[in-house]
């Protein structure tokens, strides 16, 4: 059995999973819901609540839940999976590294945390105007598809009002993305744009974002240089500098 329940405007689905899950409760149930909310968002988030009554699937439902993630792979923007069970919980977070979408495990307990998971913003892209055609950028925890859709935005509205472009790019605290689609967007951003900045500094205190800015060298057209985050001063200075 699986009960829905839509929030965020239907844009958040909660599906509860009881007793034994059959495919009808998929085909009768989870897909017209999952359906319904991609025709009036691009991309939804899904918490799946696995009950003490959850004894399963059927083979059809198996086969269903399957055919829901292919026929829907790039709809889901976050994904939260609460469950006791250890098998459930094993299964997700061996899948969830291949998901195009941040996937996360919660307990039974921690159903709220996941609610706030679902809601909040997993990451932050702060921009700071250091003067001329200067912009520092920080890149904060885990990048969602979202928060860097708002950044590109951002990235252009300044590069319009300049007539050069200096990037500072701070990686102090950032801590990776969130799924493959937010990975994809990342780097479809910085190919777009890679012909743009004069200089980029790359400011971070971890081995491969030294080695980031190795490679991004080779294909960026501008001089690029790493500094450790001790040094975020020097990397502005040497930005700056004629």
């Amino acid at each position: 059995m699986i009960t829905i329940t839509k929030q965020m405007d239907g844009a958040l689905i909660e599906a509860e999973l009881s007793r034994e899950v059959t495919s009808a409760d998929y085909t009768e149930t989870l897909v017209p819901a999952v359906e319904t909310a991609l025709a009036a968002h691009d991309r939804i988030r899904l918490l799946v609540i696995m009950g003490q009554e959850f004894k399963g699937y059927d083979l059809g439902a198996a086969w269903a839940d399957t055919r829901l993630g292919l026929d829907h792979w790039r709809g889901f923007d976050r994904i939260a999976v609460v469950a006791d069970q250890k098998w459930v919980q094993t299964g997700v977070r061996l899948a969830a590294p291949i998901l195009p979408c941040p996937t996360q495990v919660f307990e039974l307990a921690e159903v709220e945390t996941a609610r706030r998971w679902l809601r909040e913003s997993l990451g932050a892209v702060h921009m700071i105007d250091l003067g001329g055609p200067c912009l520092q950028v920080r890149l904060m925890g885990k990048l969602d598809p979202e928060v860097i859709a708002q950044a590109e935005a951002d990235l252009d509205a300044h590069i319009r009002e300049h007539d050069r472009f200096r990037l500072l790019l701070d990686l102090t605290e950032f801590d990776g993305w969130q799924g493959l689609s937010a990975l994809g967007a990342h780097f479809s951003l910085v190919r777009e744009r890679a012909g743009i900045p004069e200089r980029v500094a790359m400011v971070g205190d971890k081995g491969w974002q030294h080695m980031a800015q190795r490679v991004a060298s080779r294909f960026l057209n501008a001089r690029t240089h790493y500094f450790e985050s001790a040094d975020i001063e020097s990397a502005m200075a040497w930005l700056a500098a004629p």
